[in-house]
């Protein structure tokens, strides 16, 4: 197992430090990026995964650092790094953690290897980096660097123990384990970026120190990082406002909910048997190494049919599966562990159950007065049926999204066109068709539009009036005839129009308007595949942040069972088949060729590979982070 593999980053932002403004620092931008990305970048490389503790600002954390999770204290008031660090404890993965803050964007890229082996050769709970300080007129002297450690995941129940004293210091939690420290030379390496002014001082600091990040391995320093882009959808985009109501069967399932869904009832209405048998008194069950108790039947409870009589000792009631529990009665034998059954008579071991078995307590499921739903849930099957057992009739609802979508070039033809030398069928209308369709989009197919300027805008004007977003294929790259960026920007606004990704590197994202409406407009690759791992990626999380709905991409992590060749500087995307290997163990294997034209490689994929911007080459055996189809498609 590589060391890689055994080790959990932990970036610690922690949100409460107010010296660079109302912008938490880990966000601040720096050098083309956030200084939480920079760190991130150095520290990506040594570790299997990254987890960030922050308290405020999650979403835009979360933007930022791609689908890694972003955590908030477990313990309330903003109680500093060892809160953050429990929360890290509690969640890591693997043996180890090593910790870095967000505003140490020079952290060394051999932090961890040193670390692990001085952890191993000191026997050592954590080991932390110490450098040499010098003040003016005084002598050098040892600093540590507790927040810059590599410590074992078993420290947690010390850690717990220690928050539960109210202490809260770092050093002196330090203190009580067995600590090896590591010398490192450079100082600067672990230089905390505090104030404004310094983050000025190393913004103009030349490009070529080695903190510098690297340029995109496309060598174009115009391509925006990937969380770059996801961060600024994500603060722009808003919610659409209008709301509608749905009766359950008339239009209510996978939309999304607009109000909560307060509980009018409990649920279960009355404590109720889990399951056929005899309900009693658990005072009457026999004691432990006593003879066997036979109990006489004087009544039945069934479903919808409750039995109001009252059992005194060495009696019972029969009942049925959801039957209200008889008055008197607190326990419920199964039938099939009676030892004996003889007419209106059943004997009970004396190790059958327990006082209180087999019983379901009235709003044991859902307390009235209490949240059954949460606004932003997309309603599917379970929820329709969950309302219903409330008495809740109809919801109320996000109104459909309207998207407009249409496909540019003149060498794209539809479907029964002639298909002249050098032309196409036009396959991604069909694709972002399904994609819009199964989000619950209420979709406005514009068909194929010209690469004529006059044409695209024309189009471009009639959507806006038509939808809240559009979305065009082709028409955003730098060839002559790609015009959709150039109206974008006459229309509106452009953030960005190129990425460093792969595949996918032109993707405009701005907004439009004409003088009366304005809209969203996702500019996406031409390319069948970069169509839709663009959609994936940047379209569909702002469609569903403008339903309003609460919504995650469903990221794991498998084991590469071969060596995948990648370029750090660049996010890149590969369609990938997961299985399960040996032992149980999710694997993931390449489709193959990966070309942005090979359709094909889509549609025999179950997932995409996920390789983030400063991974390089995988080899066979390593973990990568897998995003399943299943929930997107």
């Amino acid at each position: 197992m590589s060391l890689k593999s055994k080790i959990t980053g932990l970036i610690l932002a922690g949100g409460r430090g107010t010296r660079m403004g109302r912008v938490d620092k880990g966000l601040q931008p720096f050098r083309g990026a956030t200084l939480v990305e920079h760190v991130m970048r150095r520290l990506a490389p040594q570790v299997a995964t990254v987890v960030i503790n922050a308290n405020r600002n999650l979403p835009q954390y979360q933007a930022v650092v791609d689908a890694a999770p972003v955590l908030p204290d477990y313990l309330d008031g903003f109680e500093g790094p060892l809160a953050g660090l429990q929360i890290g404890l509690q969640y890591c993965p693997t043996e180890l953690l090593l910790t870095a803050p967000c505003d140490s964007p020079f952290l060394p890229l051999d932090l961890a290897e040193r670390l692990h082996a001085a952890l191993l050769e000191q026997d050592a709970d954590v080991a932390l980096a110490v450098t040499m300080e010098a003040e003016e007129g005084a002598e050098p002297y040892r600093q540590p660097h507790p927040v810059f450690a590599l410590m074992k995941a078993s420290l947690l129940p010390q850690l717990d123990a220690y928050l539960d004293t109210g202490a809260r210091r770092m050093e002196s939690w330090i203190k009580s384990l067995r600590v090896a420290e590591v010398m490192f030379d450079d100082a600067d390496a672990f230089r905390n970026i505090n104030t404004l002014a310094e983050l000025q001082m190393h913004e103009q600091a030349s490009a070529s120190q080695p903190s510098a990040p690297a340029a995109p391995a496309s060598g174009d320093p115009d391509a925006m990082p990937v969380a770059e882009a996801q961060r600024i959808i994500c603060e722009r985009i808003t919610p659409v406002a209008a709301t509608e109501t749905r009766a359950l069967l008339h239009g209510a399932l996978d939309r999304v909910l607009a109000e909560d869904i307060i509980s009018p009832i409990n649920v279960p209405a009355y404590d109720n048997s889990a399951m056929d048998g005899y309900a009693l008194r658990g005072a009457d069950l026999p004691a432990a190494g006593a003879p066997d108790a036979t109990f006489k039947v004087i009544g039945i409870a069934y479903a919808g049919r409750p039995c109001t009589q009252t059992p005194q000792a060495g009696e019972c009631i029969r009942i049925m599966t959801g039957a209200a529990i008889p008055p008197g009665c607190d326990s419920v034998l199964p039938q099939e562990l009676a030892s004996h059954i003889d007419g209106d008579s059943v004997t009970i071991p004396h190790d059958a159950i327990r006082m209180g078995a087999n019983r379901r307590f009235a709003g044991e499921d859902l307390k009235a007065g209490g949240i059954a739903l949460a606004k932003g849930k997309i309603l599917r099957p379970a929820d329709l049926g969950l309302v219903a057992s409330l008495g809740i009739g109809e919801v109320t609802v996000q109104r459909k999204l309207r998207v407009a979508f249409f496909s540019t070039g003149d060498e794209l033809r539809s479907l029964g066109d002639h298909l002249d030398d050098g032309c196409v069928y036009d396959s991604n209308r069909y694709t972002l068709f399904g994609m819009l369709t199964r989000l619950g989009c209420e979709v406005v197919d514009m068909g194929i539009v010209r690469d004529d300027p006059a044409a695209l805008e024309a189009a471009l004007r009639k959507a806006c009036t038509e939808a809240d977003a559009i979305i065009t294929s082709g028409g955003v790259s730098e060839g002559a005839a790609d015009y959709t960026r150039d109206i974008m920007a006459r229309l509106g606004d452009v953030a960005f129009w190129k990425l460093a990704m792969r595949p996918g590197r032109p993707l405009a994202f701005g907004k439009i308007a004409t003088e009366a409406d304005s809209a969203w407009l996702f500019g996406l690759p031409g390319n069948p595949v970069a169509v839709m791992v663009s959609f994936y990626m940047f379209a569909r999380p702002a469609l569903l942040r403008m339903m309003g709905a609460q919504a995650t991409q469903p990221v794991m992590q498998a084991r590469a069972t071969e060596a995948i060749r990648k370029r750090p500087g660049r996010t890149e995307y590969q369609r990938g088949i997961l299985s399960t290997g040996d032992g149980g163990e999710p694997q993931v294997r390449l489709t193959g060729a990966q070309g942005s034209g090979i359709l094909s490689s889509m549609s025999e994929a179950n997932c995409i590979v996920v390789l983030r911007e400063a991974q390089a080459s995988v080899a066979a055996g390593e973990m990568v982070d897998v995003l399943l189809f299943d929930g997107l498609v």
